[in-house]
């Protein structure tokens, strides 16, 4: 059997098991999409956000790219962004990296990898911005992750800059944005304290409307 007939295999088995479980279990799903979260995560194959949460099908909004970037020139990620908080309403946005991150770690290097660079050039700026603090880290691996977690500050602040966010809040449209990481080793989440729900809580120079 092919990588690809088995997708198609284990497919089968699973919305017979899930029909088994539950009779109504896709109607449901085909009638209702009510998240209340919008997960803006990487796109390592090892961070599956509904388990990692515990959450169904249907109750998490998610956009996942290389190393968890919100850039205000990403015409994807903001269609995202838009529908969640604007049709679907969600009240919260989690943008969520991880230790380990092979993007983080890439972007630390002088290697050139084609196309890919210029998206990785986003994290190189979070680095040049906070060099002094990861220069004084000698673990190499240690300093991937603190630049992961910098990484999810510079993108939960881009997340609050968009003009999505700022008109939610000027019309009183209750939404919180996030800043999580996850830690391959163990499987939790940590919560690195960030959330903003509000224009003033981000600088004067990126507010809109105020």
């Amino acid at each position: 059997m092919t990588t690809i007939e088995a997708c198609f295999a284990a497919n089968k088995r699973w919305a017979e098991e899930a029909i088994l479980k539950d009779p109504q279990y896709f109607k449901r799903l085909e009638n209702l999409q009510e998240p209340d979260m919008l997960w803006i995560g990487c796109s390592d194959s090892r961070l599956p956000p509904n388990e990692i949460i515990g959450k169904a099908p249907g109750e998490v909004f998610v956009h996942r790219n290389v190393a968890n970037l919100v850039e205000h020139t990403d015409v994807n990620c903001l269609s995202v962004l838009q529908y969640a908080v604007d049709v679907l309403k969600v009240k919260h946005v989690v943008v969520v990296g991880h230790y380990g991150c092979g993007g983080v770690r890439a972007a630390m290097q002088a290697k050139p990898l084609g196309l890919i660079d210029n998206w990785l050039r986003h994290i190189r700026d979070v680095h040049l911005w906070n060099r002094d603090e990861l220069a004084s880290i000698p673990d190499f691996n240690a300093r991937v992750d603190r630049l992961a977690e910098l990484n999810v500050e510079a993108q939960v602040a881009n997340v609050c800059h968009t003009t999505i966010l700022q008109d939610a809040w000027r019309r009183g449209q209750k939404v919180a944005v996030h800043g999580w990481i996850y830690a391959l080793a163990d499987g939790f989440l940590r919560d690195l304290g960030m959330n903003v729900e509000s224009a003033e809580q981000i600088p004067p120079e990126y507010r809109l409307f105020y």
